[in-house]
C-alpha cells in the first residue's frame, strides 16, 4: 500500500512539473453501465467503515456512491445513518427524505428513518414511518418495524397505541423477543401483573436476561409473592449487573 501511494504521489508530481497532464473526476472514468455497481460497492464498504467507527472515510465512500450513481436509495439511506451518528440531524432527515423519494416503498429505508425520528422525540412521525414500512409486501420481517412503533409510542407515553403496536406483532410472530418484552413492561405499568408475568415467561424462552428483563421479574414477583424467583431475579441483577440503573432502582426501592 505504501508503495502504491508512493508511485502515486511521484506521477502526480510529474503532471506538475510538465504542466502536460490532466485529471479526470471518478465520475467520468466509470462507464454509465458500471455506476450502478460503483454505489453498490462504495456503500457496502461504507457500512464496514460505520462499523468500525471511520465515520470520515465512510462520509467519503457514500458521496462517491452518489455521485456514481444518484438514484441508488440504499446510499442516501445510509448517509442519513452516519449524519445521525454523527449528531447532524439536519442532514440525517434531509438525506432520509431523498432516499425515500428515490424508492418510497423500501421497508429498511423506512425503518430505519423512524428508529431516527423516534430518537429525536418525533414520535408520532417515527410511528408513521414503521407503519408505511409494513405496507411492502416484500418486508420479511414487518414484526420488527411494528415492535419498533410500539417502542416508540411507549416513549411518548402512549400506552394504547404501544400496546396495539406490540400486540400486532405477536400475532405476526408470536416468538420475536423485542414486543414480548416490552408487554411485560407494559403490563407491569399497567399494573397487570398475570399476563405481565407469562410475557416474561415467553420472553425468557427466547431472550436473555437484561438488566430490564430481571427488574420487571422483581417488581412482578413482589406482587405475585413468588419468594423464590424474586430472590432469583435479585441475585441475578446484583451479580450480573451491579452497575446498571436497574440495580439502583432496586436497591432505592429497598431503601438500601
Amino acid at each position: 500500500m505504501t508503495r502504491m501511494l508512493f508511485q502515486s504521489a511521484l506521477l502526480l508530481l510529474g503532471c506538475a512539473l510538465l504542466n502536460g497532464c490532466t485529471t479526470t473526476s471518478p465520475k467520468e472514468n466509470i462507464r454509465p453501465e458500471d455506476r450502478g455497481k460503483v454505489a453498490v460497492i462504495n456503500t457496502q464498504i461504507a457500512i464496514e467503515y460505520v462499523s468500525e467507527g471511520d465515520f470520515e472515510a465512510a462520509l467519503a465512500k457514500l458521496n462517491k456512491a452518489v455521485a456514481a450513481d444518484p438514484n441508488y436509495a440504499p446510499a442516501r439511506g445510509t448517509m442519513g445513518l452516519l449524519y445521525n451518528r454523527i449528531g447532524e440531524f439536519d442532514d440525517a432527515d434531509e438525506n432520509f427524505k431523498k432516499a425515500l423519494r428515490i424508492d418510497p416503498k423500501s421497508s429498511s429505508i423506512l425503518n430505519n428513518y423512524g428508529q431516527v425520528l423516534c430518537q429525536h422525540g418525533r414520535h408520532e412521525q417515527g410511528q408513521a414511518m414503521f407503519l408505511r414500512a409494513i405496507e411492502n409486501p416484500l418486508y420479511r420481517t414487518p414484526e420488527i418495524a411494528l415492535s419498533n412503533a410500539g417502542t416508540c409510542a411507549m416513549a411518548a407515553d402512549d400506552v394504547i397505541s404501544a400496546e396495539k403496536h406490540f400486540r400486532a406483532a405477536l400475532t405476526i410472530n408470536p416468538r420475536v423477543a423485542p414486543p414480548l418484552l416490552q408487554m411485560a413492561l407494559l403490563s407491569v405499568q399497567l399494573e397487570r401483573f398475570l399476563p405481565a408475568r407469562a410475557y416474561l415467561q415467553r420472553y425468557l424462552e427466547i431472550g436473555k436476561h437484561s438488566p430490564q428483563s430481571l427488574w420487571t421479574g422483581i417488581q412482578i414477583e413482589r406482587e405475585l409473592g413468588d419468594k423464590d424467583a424474586l430472590a432469583s431475579y435479585r441475585l441475578l441483577l446484583e451479580k450480573e449487573f451491579p452497575d446498571s440503573d436497574e440495580a439502583r432502582q432496586y436497591l432505592e426501592s429497598e431503601g438500601a
